[in-house]
């Protein structure tokens, strides 16, 4: 929250991050250890409420705020579109309760899951400051970020079943989705660079409607 308030935003890349392999390992470690409970998947949530539910909103608050023009900044248009993009924050509250209860979501995920809907806002700021594609102009107009903060609230509760990243085995014929989503968005990362997430985004939702999950899942 600090970084954001600041503006330094390579420091909220720096700590996101952080916490993303930090959320990939307690559960692994819990799992490895056989220290599960039940507690501590209510803290996993909270913590994920946090870094992946009010991070995302404040990031999209902050990108708004800073585009506005400021002698607007009184209008009643800008007081809503701003507290608007807060509604990334209540449907990631949502979207977590909801992984909490829907045993469908043991072997795939129902929706995009917090953590890649945080690197999907994450890299707006990154692409305001690095703008490699001339996008910036457009992205940061408010009706686009309002869109945006609609679009990634629906994604995050959309009946769309989509490829988890556990990967139970190299075999090609195996995991062949989970592979082929690694490879593209190490592609894209490496040739889109900041502009890469949202592309990587639209990417998974793609191979997951090619190979869906729960289909596999019922053969």
């Amino acid at each position: 929250m600090i970084s954001i308030f600041n503006g330094d935003i390579n420091l909220c890349g720096v700590l996101v991050l952080t916490a993303l392999v930090l959320d990939f390992l307690d559960g692994f470690l819990a799992r490895m250890m056989n220290a599960y409970s039940e507690l501590g998947k209510q803290l996993d949530s909270l913590a994920d409420m946090v870094t992946f539910g009010f991070v995302p909103g404040m990031i999209l608050y902050k990108l708004f705020i800073d585009h506005y023009p400021i002698a607007q900044h009184d209008d009643w248009m800008f007081k809503i579109g701003s507290i608007f993009m807060f509604t990334v924050t209540l449907f990631s509250a949502l979207r977590l309760a909801l992984f909490n209860i829907d045993p469908r979501q043991a072997s795939y995920f129902i929706g995009v899951p917090t953590p890649a809907n945080t690197l999907l806002i994450l890299a707006f700021p990154f692409i305001a400051l690095h703008d490699e594609f001339g996008i910036a102009s457009f992205l940061f107009q408010p009706f686009a970020l309002l869109m945006i903060a609609a679009v990634c609230s629906y994604l995050l509760v959309a009946e769309i079943p989509l490829i988890s990243l556990k990967i139970k085995s190299l075999k090609w014929s195996e995991s062949k989705a989970q592979l082929l989503l690694i490879l593209g968005a190490v592609i894209l990362g490496l040739t889109l660079r900041y502009a890469a997430s949202p592309v990587i985004i639209i990417y998974y939702i793609i191979l997951s409607l090619i190979y869906p999950p729960h289909k596999k899942q019922i053969a």
